[in-house]
């Protein structure tokens, strides 16, 4: 495989771990990071034929064209990530995740590269209409949060290009994240509850009843690998959700599942009765048009953590540099 992908982002959370699988693939790999967080989560790729880097911004032009040079597929997963990350910054949020994105597309398209995978997100969906029901691809989306509509925004402008463009776009609404990254992070659900609950802390639950779907980083890489090598007529201007249908979760239920490794963890539930997100979703699509299933489920990421928390892999959890904002 000689094919050379660009991963923006690929510094990040879930970047570094797709950075891996495409080059433990034997794709050759270029990253476009800013080091907003750091590069130790790709340090070691500096050593490996198959890789390189570029340290830019999605915003800039001249970065973007230096980044693009010989590149056949794209995943861009750079962006101001999260609704704490981008309602904090929320000029900054807009003009990476929104215009970053758009100026990316235009030029690939412009230098022939072939595909582009783009990160989105099931918050798109907002809340669910029907609380018995489960949403799709084609569900209203109704997004409750800046980073949603950054998402929602770029969604829009990618399936309204013209089919005849040589970049073929596909568009992934990954799950709520969760599990070990070479860039770890501890400001996610499952993470965070696991984390505070094996340091042995009373771990206090606002709203327990609300729905989400989770899959775990190496899940959510993996499924951008199958999209690169899927055909265009398969994954071409279309949209996948990306996770497994039985991984919908309502806290309650993943504090039940990390007690069944912890069955002394003090929880304390604070009755929430509105959260603007809430929603189960259904991932039938990307398993029946891809043959895409999910390796890890919850139970897997909780253990991992207690692990990594318990027996000192990481010394200071707490660290602010595990944490998005």
């Amino acid at each position: 495989m000689s094919k050379k992908v660009l991963v923006t982002g690929g510094a990040g959370y879930i970047g570094s771990v797709l950075t891996r699988q495409l080059i433990e693939k034997g794709y050759k790999v270029r990253v476009l990071d800013s080091l907003m967080y750091g590069g130790e989560p790709i340090i070691d790729l500096l050593n490996h034929p198959n890789f390189d880097f570029v340290k830019g911004d999605v915003r800039n032009e001249a970065d973007v064209r230096k980044a693009l040079e010989g590149v056949d597929c794209i995943a861009h997963l750079a962006a101001i990530v999260g609704d704490p990350a981008c309602a904090q910054h929320p000029d900054v949020a807009r003009t990476t995740n929104v215009d970053g994105s758009k100026m990316l597309y235009n030029i690939a398209n412009e230098m022939g590269v072939q595909k582009m995978v783009f990160a989105s997100t099931c918050s798109n969906y907002g809340k669910m209409e029907d609380e018995n029901s489960f949403v799709h691809e084609e569900s209203t989306l109704a997004p409750v949060s800046l980073y949603a509509e950054t998402k929602v925004a770029v969604e829009q402008f990618l399936l309204s290009q013209p089919k005849t463009n040589t970049t073929k776009p596909t568009c992934l609404r990954f799950s709520t994240v969760y599990g070990l990254s070479l860039r770890p992070r501890f400001d996610l659900t499952v993470n965070e509850f696991a984390k505070e609950l094996a340091l042995g802390r009373e771990l206090v639950i606002f709203g327990e009843q609300f729905w989400r779907p989770y899959c775990h980083v190496y899940d959510l890489a993996r499924s951008v690998v199958a999209v690169i090598e899927a055909a265009d007529e398969v994954v071409a201007f279309d949209v996948f959700n990306v996770g497994d249908t039985s991984e919908n979760y309502q806290k309650k239920m993943i504090v039940d599942e990390i007690m069944k490794f912890l069955p002394d963890a003090k929880i304390k539930y604070v009755s929430k009765n509105e959260d603007p997100r809430d929603y189960r979703v259904t991932f039938e699509k990307i398993k029946t048009k891809l043959g895409f299933e999910v390796m890890f489920k919850v139970p897997d990421g909780i253990a991992q953590i207690i692990k990594t928390v318990t027996e000192g892999f990481i010394l200071n959890p707490d660290d602010s540099k595990y944490k998005n904002v």
